[in-house]
């Protein structure tokens, strides 16, 4: 089977850094859409040359360690180039990712930076080192969101964009065309089969996560639920909750957007898929000690399933079927469980309060009901 298209060099990347962790091959080879013997190919080759040995053609450039400093700051202000929001801390680790030797301190290369013109004083001023809260493992939680559109020659491009909350991986970075519940289904399902479930997503309240009021599902959050993965709301105007995608964000303008025009979709996601590559395997990032991301992250084990799992409840459960109308009949009475659920079987569960129940669907409890209200609960 051929390699998806999109960024074959990193989808490869991917694949032999994943499958050093002690990863199924046979599981990994699913994800990317290959055969074991194409995997097994690439990571022989990536074992004896290194990322070159990924490339189609063999296109090793020679190196010499730098030993002088002219020498060294040529190659503090090639990176400055090469990366133009990069600071001194990410140039430093990124010289001694690349094998140099007596790399000076970053506050070194900073001066460096200043005296060549590369940096201002006000601008080196604005970062600050920062500390969040962050998951245990890799897929625990995914944050989702949209950044800001921005105009094309030919239309405007949506960039939809996936982080993994524990490693800072990109999971995803498209360029869409709309932000559509069926655009972004459809990216989630590629990147389901690619990476694995995760255990949760988060996203904002509005659309498509979200519905017209707090609280509301989309067919999207079903979706998800269904699949087995927890759906999570942002607090409502509280956008640092998703602080992780709007520190991307403010790096993808930063890096990339900033100053640039692209022609079309096409050329936006070619854009984003190299950025994207540098952003997991290259980058260094303060919040993981200057490792990249790409070392904190692997597939999830949880595979995309080829069809829906069944829906299974308790024996001791009322099920109710969601009418077109997005309500439940119980008990004699008629309870708003939300349209997005519409044709879907529920749960009504018992809680310890007399008159009180929880309604779930699949895991997830999304509703509750209360018997002692004598009004219609709409």
């Amino acid at each position: 089977m051929p390699w998806r298209e999109n960024s074959i060099m990193s989808q490869r990347r991917e694949l032999v850094m994943f499958a050093s962790d002690n990863a199924n091959i046979s599981h990994l080879s699913r994800g990317y859409g290959i055969s074991r013997k194409t995997a097994y190919k690439w990571i022989k080759r990536y074992m004896q040359e290194g990322k070159e040995g990924l490339s189609d053609r063999s296109r090793r450039p020679g190196h010499s360690p730098m030993k002088t400093p002219t020498l060294l700051e040529r190659a503090v202000l090639k990176v400055r180039e090469d990366h133009c929001a990069w600071g001194g801390r990410k140039i430093r680790a990124r010289l001694i990712a690349i094998g140099y030797d007596d790399v000076p301190s970053a506050s070194t290369i900073t001066g460096i930076l200043h005296r060549n013109g590369k940096i201002s004083t006000e601008e080196s001023g604005k970062h600050r080192s920062w500390k969040s809260f962050e998951y245990e493992e890799p897929n625990e939680l995914w944050q989702i969101d949209f950044k800001g559109h921005f105009s094309l020659r030919k239309g405007r491009c949506h960039p939809l964009t996936i982080l993994d909350d524990h490693s800072r991986f990109s999971v995803g970075l498209r360029a869409c065309a709309d932000e559509k519940r069926t655009t972004v289904h459809n990216e989630l399902e590629n990147l389901f089969n690619t990476y694995g479930l995760p255990e949760r997503i988060l996203f904002d309240n509005g659309s498509p996560w979200g519905g017209r009021t707090r609280g509301d599902y989309t067919r999207l959050a079903v979706w998800l639920i269904r699949l087995g993965i927890r759906v999570i709301h942002s607090r409502a105007y509280h956008p640092q909750t998703l602080g992780k995608e709007e520190r991307f964000h403010r790096t993808l303008k930063a890096e990339l957007l900033a100053g640039r025009e692209f022609s079309d979709i096409e050329e936006s996601q070619a854009s984003f898929d190299s950025w994207r590559e540098c952003y997991n395997f290259e980058r260094p990032h303060e919040a993981l000690n200057m490792a990249t991301p790409a070392k904190s992250y692997r597939p999830s084990s949880k595979e995309m399933p080829q069809t829906l799992p069944e829906i299974e409840y308790g024996p001791d459960d009322h099920i109710r079927k969601v009418q077109a109308n997005g309500e439940i009949h119980f008990k004699g009475r008629e309870f708003k469980v939300g349209r997005a659920f519409r044709g879907e079987p529920v749960a009504v569960r018992p809680i310890t309060e007399d008159g009180q129940y929880k309604v779930f669907y699949c895991g997830e409890m999304i509703k509750k009901i209360d018997l002692n209200i004598v009004d219609k609960i709409k």
